[in-house]
């Protein structure tokens, strides 16, 4: 019996299996419009076997946007786009959910392939960002400083883009607080300076996450997951760490959280000893002090490594990011790799290939 392949029910919803596609950024978008390459791109994961797919970050406003470039859920016309996706997704047999961001003092800026870096200016389409404090990012745009008034606006901004999500069909919704965009760069001493109720301490600037928590679980059903993606370390002795993570983990699970999908870094620079399931420790520390589900993400790579993710106890899930990119039925090959077949009798619920492609099989 393999653990990848057993289902995982969170609330009302059952995710066929353990293997899920992690959120990547495709900036490919226009006006926020999930388009032709989302389809194809999250369709042809869904064929490949994920139990769950979760988009890109998509904005809860137009200047939450990483690059003008991003997808976004603040319209009803991203909604309407969206739901198209969610659909054809969701008739391959796979669970989908979408990232809701806001992309802080880290918006507006160049997608990678563009010759330019840094921060895109208003005159070349991009705008004034925002933060906790007028820290930047090295190398970007100073932000200015929210006010109390629209620091206040933002759980509502979270959960309209929660209630069109629902209306668009999706199974999950995951609040991105990690990476450096604004709900970490709040709960970072590194970028939030603040000296009133959103700063100070751990409590304070986990504030505004808990408010967006919150606010989104009280527009999204009661009968679907919430996850928030966090940051466990931030690779620096004076940043947020791991034991601060898991305490923030503890207090969302009272506020209606049902998994926390553990990556790092991302808010400032760093070194990170990159390396095969480089977070994976992080993960089972978070997993075991807040005693919440959650997932595992960076470098997981072959399917004995994701399936010893899961055995140990570090997780519950494994997010495949770029090995997802490479190989878009990377679920059905770590199926055949592992010699699990569908009516093996072991329990697992085992993806099947798309009867278009039965003809050629692992």
């Amino acid at each position: 019996m393999t653990h990848l392949f057993q289902p995982l029910t969170l609330r009302g919803l059952t995710i066929p299996n353990r293997i899920w596609l992690a959120p990547m950024c495709q900036y490919s978008s226009v006006d926020g419009l999930p388009g032709d390459w989302h389809l194809v791109h999250l369709g042809a994961r869904a064929g490949g076997g994920f139990g769950l797919i979760l988009t890109e970050a998509a904005a809860v406003v137009p200047e939450g946007r990483i690059s003008p470039q991003d997808a976004g859920i603040w319209d009803d016309a991203q909604r309407d786009a969206w739901a198209r996706v969610v659909a054809f997704v969701q008739e391959r047999g796979s669970r989908i959910g979408v990232q809701l961001a806001h992309a802080g003092r880290k918006a507006s800026t160049y997608r990678p392939w563009a010759q330019q870096r840094g921060s895109v200016a208003p005159d070349d389409g991009g705008w004034a960002t925002q933060g906790p404090s007028p820290e930047p990012y090295p190398g970007f745009a100073d932000p200015q400083e929210m006010s109390p008034k629209e620091i206040a606006a933002v759980p509502r901004q979270f959960a309209d883009a929660a209630r069109r999500a629902d209306e668009a069909g999706f199974d999950v919704v995951e609040v991105h607080a990690a990476h450096g965009y604004l709900l970490h760069q709040f709960l970072s001493p590194l970028s939030n300076l603040r000296e009133d109720g959103y700063g100070g301490t751990l409590e304070n600037r986990s504030r505004l996450l808990v408010e967006v928590v919150d606010a989104v679980r009280a527009a999204w059903p009661e009968d679907k997951p919430l996850l928030v993606r966090l940051s466990a370390t931030e690779w620096r002795d004076d940043g947020l760490g791991v034991d601060d993570v898991a305490a923030v983990s503890r207090v969302l699970a009272e506020h209606g959280v049902d998994l926390v999908d553990v990556s790092s870094g991302g808010n400032v620079p760093a070194q990170i000893p990159v390396g095969p399931g480089y977070q994976v420790p992080a993960a089972r520390r978070v997993r075991e002090g807040a005693g919440l589900p959650v997932s595992a993400v960076g470098l997981i790579t072959t399917a004995a490594q994701a399936e010893q993710t899961l055995v140990t106890g570090a997780a519950d899930a494994v997010m495949i990011g770029r090995e997802g990119l490479r190989d878009p039925m990377w679920p059905l090959r770590a199926a055949a790799e592992l010699g699990v077949v569908p009516g093996d009798g072991a329990g697992a619920r085992v993806p099947v290939p798309q009867p278009q492609y039965a003809r050629a099989p692992f």
